[in-house]
């Protein structure tokens, strides 16, 4: 199986796509906020980025799920800025203060097959929604000089349908976020008051182009499909439960399902009555425990004995993750 979108760019078609898209930022609706400004001008909506990419770090990273980091690591690229502002975002430092440095296309196709020569096993574009006409141009540029790894496109959930109906054929793995059950607490946490619906509409469209199986060759490694995280909030547990139904009613109960017991208190969120407290090993037992009722046999759990502090990125430091790859 070879990444999809070599034919689109042997047919032209990826290239069309990419024309369509830039004519997007003139009054960007890149993602639900729609906010209209001219970004090929430079101008800035709510996600803060301009027409110039922003990223933080690109380099392997070996904390992914097994079927994305394997043994060599996934070939991370984490872009700065976000269209939500989660107050406990454990990637605040780029999501929300904006760390990282503008780069130009050719620089990023550069990082892709960089990865690609490092022995990465994809390209993994971390919160990558507010620039996606950027990367297929990066893309364009990359696949003639040897691209061919798969592309994982991993979101916070909050996507526009529309622009992703661009990406069908380009983007081999969907890891988005399922974050909330309710909008009042996706507007409490995240400022976002239609998140549900959206990000519903969001993973149906990306179920709808890559179904539920994950397909993973014979080392191990993923290669297409879908894997949806669900990070369990301290004091969340009840919008677990709604979440996981509401994804095994609307995709079934054999989608990859990644259960993460990550959450530590950061940012704002070190000042919530619910988020200020790290989350316990009794309410990740019972989110498991959730997730065997709903029917859910296929993707990960954590052991939290197993989380420490190399869980929590510093995106001030070389190192980003103590457990990256140094290859």
């Amino acid at each position: 199986m070879f990444a999809g979108y070599l034919s689109l760019y042997k047919s032209g078609d990826l290239k069309r796509r990419i024309q369509r898209l830039l004519r997007s930022l003139i009054r960007c609706t890149l993602c639900p906020r729609a906010c209209g400004v001219n970004r090929i001008k430079g101008e800035t909506g709510y996600c803060r980025a301009g027409y110039m990419i922003c990223v933080n770090t690109a380099q392997p990273h070996m904390g992914e799920e097994p079927v994305l980091s394997g043994s060599k690591g996934a070939g991370t690229i984490f872009f700065s800025h976000c269209n939500l502002r989660c107050i406990y975002c454990q990637n605040y430092q780029i999501s929300q203060l904006d760390k990282g440095y503008e780069i130009d296309i050719k620089t990023l196709a550069g990082y892709m097959l960089s990865l690609q020569d490092r022995g990465c096993h994809n390209i993994e574009l971390v919160s990558p929604s507010h620039y996606i006409p950027q990367i297929m141009e990066a893309l364009y540029i990359a696949i003639p000089m040897g691209l061919n790894l798969p592309i994982v496109y991993n979101s916070n959930g909050y996507d526009s349908v529309s622009t992703l109906r661009y990406l069908e054929g380009i983007v081999d793995i969907y890891l988005p976020d399922v974050k909330y059950s309710r909008n009042e607490t996706a507007y409490e946490l995240s400022n976002v008051k239609d998140y549900v619906d959206l990000n519903h509409r969001a993973l149906k469209e990306m179920h709808h182009q890559v179904g539920s199986r994950l397909f993973i060759d014979s080392e191990g490694i993923a290669r297409r499909g879908l894997i949806i995280r669900h990070l369990v909030l301290p004091g969340h547990l009840i919008e677990t439960r709604e979440i996981l139904r509401s994804i095994r009613n609307d995709l079934g109960n054999e989608v990859h399902i990644s259960l993460m017991g990550q959450y530590f208190p950061t940012y704002k969120g070190l000042y919530h009555p619910d988020l200020k407290h790290p989350l316990t090993s009794e309410e990740y037992e019972e989110a498991v425990a959730i997730l065997e009722e709903e029917g859910f046999e296929n993707g990960w759990i954590q052991s939290l004995k197993d989380i420490n502090d190399d869980f929590r990125p510093d995106f001030d430091s070389e190192d980003v993750f103590k457990f990256l790859s140094s290859t």
